[in-house]
């Protein structure tokens, strides 16, 4: 049996169900993409009879009212929002939102003569055969006979019969049918997803987030609508802090709202560390309020949905977009948000490249939401949020796809609480094997992205360690300043002794260490290149580092998890150099993580 309808409506019935709240259209599902040219050959289509593709729609389920009464579930526009907003625009006349979040009007010019659509410019708004905007003719704002007089007054040399048929074609666009695909109520809600994220891809890769984002851009009756503002806005403040402008000129229905004065703080903020998108909002509110993981649940939860009763209930849809506002609004709170990062940087992880799982801070940052709120004393925080991000790191635990190991680490945390369920997971995931084997398997590595070595480097940041032979330059300076990363056995060396990029690119032969130095160090191996920094501390003339003093290189090696006689080390030592390496910094990480 077909789990959709089609049908064809008229473009006048289609705009009245947009109008009178029939169908819903998702306020800034996306905004308005289409170039203005793009409205004019939809309205051309039209005027020609051309089909003009479908919409799709899907009808809320039906809600469980107190009363015990239901109340029909409103229709979602699920695909055609980009046509549908170009019609409201062209012939009702409304004003879109562009990409730049600005409103514009968009006015198409039509000539009866040529019978020829355009965007209204200066030159046809002077020329007497352009009618300079369709929308009152089509929208009955003006009788036929009232636009055909006019017309003709202005052009008195025109065929009259043909001007008349052709206002008569443009009036009748509003008949025109439009085909509609509307899915059956009946079909779940992972589904309905499901149709929403494939029809919708067209080169864009969507996930349920985006049909969360639809959902709640749908909805009025609970502010859902402004929710989806509160999100975009947040998200665009943090990139371009020119857009505070455009939310209080342009949107003064949202800058007089309490949302607005929850993120204008990011209007003059920054956050070069996190800079979440608007899943990553959406993924932390729902976590840290819902204890869920899997968005399909928040779409169900805001439909109504008891999961025991299978019905859909008004009373769970109010209540579950009330938790979602709180989550949302102690999201973007200012005090939150910036002792959160506060937090990760005292962590040792003061760059964005230190953290290549986006997840793992999403998790930690709901994690901490969740113990703020329960009272918890902030240096208990502090150790959990901590230890709980780089544990989920060092094992890649929400690598891939996450939403089943999320929904169950906040599904135990929430019943287990915070101190035991980590002590289980270490247990399971961190023990002896781990450090002594799986840590050195994990770096033994080529790429700069690998969780375990960037670990390394947060480790050197929390420990303040200086770079390799410098004095007093630390780490976490040259990250900051994009500084040189050297290699122990130079490439050069190691290339012009057969080694393949793979080989002698191993996170283990990587410190960092500045320019000078390595550029100083060039090609040398490092016997010959440690025994002139030998020199130059037993002569004093310094050159190469630095460092001025063989207890302050020995220290210096040590920091940066060197072997000891790393000054005797050649090419044929560098297989036997990294194996030892990896394991030193295996216990470096091992001993960091258990400081936090």
């Amino acid at each position: 049996m077909a789990k959709y309808s089609v049908h064809q409506q008229p473009v006048e019935t289609l705009l009245s169900w947009i109008k009178s709240g029939e169908v819903a259209i998702p306020e800034i599902q996306r905004p308005f993409v289409w170039k203005a040219a793009k409205v004019r050959d939809l309205i051309d289509s039209l005027y020609k009879g051309y089909p003009v593709g479908y919409i799709i729609t899907w009808r809320n389920p039906d809600v469980k009212l107190k009363d015990g009464t239901l109340s029909s579930g409103k229709k979602v526009l699920i695909d055609g929002q980009q046509r549908i907003t170009a019609l409201t625009a062209a012939i009702v006349g409304q004003r879109i939102l562009n990409k730049n979040y600005k409103e514009i009007k968009i006015i198409i010019a039509f000539n009866p003569i040529s019978e020829k659509f355009d965007v209204l410019n200066k030159a046809y708004e002077r020329s007497p055969e352009w009618i300079n905007n369709i929308n009152p003719i089509i929208n009955d704002e003006i009788t036929i006979t009232k636009a055909i007089r006019n017309y003709l007054t202005l052009n008195p040399d025109v065929d009259e019969d043909l001007i008349e048929e052709r206002i008569e074609n443009l009036k009748r666009i509003k008949n025109k049918q439009v085909g509609i695909i509307e899915l059956d109520h009946s079909l779940d809600i992972d589904t309905v997803t499901e149709i929403f994220i494939r029809i919708n891809q067209k080169g864009v890769v969507l996930s349920n987030a985006d049909f969360v984002m639809s959902k709640i851009a749908s909805d009025e009756i609970h502010g859902g609508n402004k929710m989806r503002k509160l999100v975009d806005y947040f998200c665009r403040l943090l990139v371009d802090k020119d857009f505070f402008k455009h939310i209080a000129d342009n949107d003064k229905v949202f800058a007089s709202h309490d949302y607005f004065k929850a993120v204008k703080w990011m209007g003059t903020g920054s956050d070069n560390l996190y800079v979440p998108n608007y899943i990553d909002v959406l993924r932390v509110a729902f976590t840290y309020k819902f204890n869920r993981g899997k968005f399909s649940d928040l779409v169900a939860l805001l439909s109504g949905r008891n999961f025991e009763t299978r019905t859909y209930e008004n009373e769970i849809a109010a209540k579950s977009y009330n938790l979602l506002s709180e989550g949302l609004t102690d999201f973007v709170n200012q005090t939150n948000y910036q002792r959160f990062l506060m937090i990760i940087k005292s962590a040792g992880f003061i760059s964005q490249k230190l953290i290549s799982s986006k997840n793992s801070l999403n998790f930690t940052y709901a994690l901490y939401l969740k113990l703020r709120a329960k009272g918890m004393p902030e240096a208990e925080i502090q150790h959990y949020v901590k230890r709980w991000l780089v544990m989920s790191l060092l094992i890649g635990r929400y690598s891939g796809s996450s939403e089943s190991m999320i929904d169950e680490d906040i599904k135990q945390i929430n019943e287990k609480g915070i101190d035991a369920y980590l002590k289980q997971t270490e247990q399971s995931y961190l023990g002896e094997g781990f450090w002594d084997f799986g840590l050195v398997n994990n770096l033994e590595s080529s790429s700069v992205n690998n969780n375990a070595y960037n670990v390394y480097l947060a480790s050197q940041c929390y420990n303040n360690t200086v770079a390799f032979l410098s004095k007093s330059m630390k780490i976490s300076s040259l990250i900051e300043q994009r500084g040189d990363i050297h290699h122990l056995f130079p490439a050069k060396y190691l290339s012009k002794n057969g080694y393949t990029p793979k080989q002698y690119n191993q996170v283990a032969n990587y410190a960092y260490t500045e320019q000078p130095t390595n550029i100083k160090i060039g090609m040398l191996p490092p016997k010959d290149y440690m025994q002139k920094v030998k020199n130059e501390i037993a002569t004093g003339v310094l050159n190469i580092t630095s460092v001025d003093s063989e207890t302050i290189l020995a220290d210096n090696l040590v920091q940066n998890e060197v072997p000891l006689d790393f000054h005797n080390y050649e090419q044929l030592d560098y297989e036997a150099f990294l194996a030892e390496r990896r394991g030193l910094i295996a216990k470096a990480i091992k001993t960091f993580y258990y400081q936090l």
